[in-house]
């Protein structure tokens, strides 16, 4: 028998199981994925054609409604040659959700935010408040993953800083499209704008934005690295 031969790992049966069981393990996890991803489809579009039955201002619907429209095809265009974390998936149709809720009734008219202004004693409807710390929540968790995914970024002090800056900049982009809104429409912009009345709510919006970017990254970092490394993604331990 040549040394070569001699020393040609050999496949036992115990390593063969382990090598089956984890191959069959990530089959069904990409099965579970898949089944999740079309049941977060399915709510989201379905969602979306019930709140635009009869909503209180049907302009502002829309206007709330176009980063769904926008963002659903897109990402069921990249799912094959870029499929985000089930962790993302989750968050963005949650961010989804308060966009087409919002919509609906408008943000000054959600009968939630009623409910809580009431509970708590609120001299106005915070719904808008909600919108906007997800507007800052769901994309720092979105520009953690591109980053960390197409760039030689690793998590620390630079990606924490990069996140939260692009967080701001789509909320100041966000704000000056209800600017240029109000210049185009006029009072049609109203419901859209949904300042009730605050001479601050710009600043609010933006503030609310960055302390869901802050508050994302803190809370969540680990839960994101452990969610890409299940998918064989590259994390701070790659």
């Amino acid at each position: 028998m040549s040394i070569a031969t001699r020393d040609r790992p050999r496949l036992t049966p115990i390593k063969l199981w382990h090598t089956l069981s984890q191959y069959y393990e990530n089959e069904i996890s990409a099965v579970t994925n898949t089944r999740e991803h079309i049941a977060l489809l399915g709510i989201t579009v379905a969602l979306l054609l019930l709140t635009g039955i009869d909503p209180h201002d049907r302009l502002t619907w829309v206007l709330e409604v176009t980063p769904v429209i926008i963002a659903a095809p897109l990402l069921v265009a990249t799912y094959r040659r870029f499929p985000l974390t089930p962790l993302l998936y989750r968050l963005i149709v949650l961010h989804a959700i308060i966009l087409m809720v919002g919509g609906h009734y408008t943000y000054a008219e959600v009968p939630a935010g009623y409910w809580v202004s009431d509970l708590l004693g609120f001299a106005r409807n915070h719904y808008d408040r909600l919108g906007h710390f997800t507007q800052g929540f769901v994309p720092a968790m979105i520009a953690r993953e591109v980053l960390l995914r197409r760039t030689p970024l690793r998590p620390g002090a630079w990606l924490f800083f990069l996140v939260t800056c692009v967080c701001l900049a789509i909320s100041a982009l966000y704000e000056l499209i209800e600017w240029w809104s109000a210049v185009i429409l006029g009072q049609g912009a109203d419901a859209f704008l949904g300042t009730q009345g605050d001479p601050w709510d710009t600043q609010w919006d933006m503030f609310l934005a960055l302390a869901g970017a802050l508050f994302a990254q803190l809370a969540l970092a680990h839960a994101h690295d452990r969610s890409m490394a299940a998918l064989g993604l590259r994390t701070s331990t790659s």
